[in-house]
């Protein structure tokens, strides 16, 4: 097993979920294993998909993290980008400085 050096986060429409997730679960090779929680998009790139959303001002996202090695991460979301191209889909690659397990 590859040592995890970096966090991958991706935040994608709540409709994506479903998809972003069975991906992930086809590719156990590249990901052992992920987080993903609602959150709430602002900004002025952001894109409402229904009504309740324009009028809140907050479009429903899912935050996914995924602390992998950097090289996997390359390739995951190159995966991502030829099976679910979105300008929706937003990601970035922080670095891991440690990464264990209390047991």
């Amino acid at each position: 097993m590859k040592q995890p050096d970096c966090c991958l986060t991706i935040v994608f429409p709540k409709g994506l979920e479903e998809n972003m997730i069975d991906h992930l679960l086809e590719h156990p090779e590249l990901a052992s294993g992920f987080t993903t929680y609602e959150v709430e998009g602002h900004g002025q790139v952001a894109v409402y998909h229904s009504v309740n959303e324009r009028v809140r001002g907050r479009a429903q996202r899912v935050k996914m993290e995924v602390v992998m090695d950097h090289e996997d991460a390359q390739t995951l979301i190159a995966h991502f980008r030829e099976s679910l191209p979105s300008r929706d889909i937003a990601y970035w690659i922080a670095p891991i400085n440690e990464f264990g397990r209390f047991a």
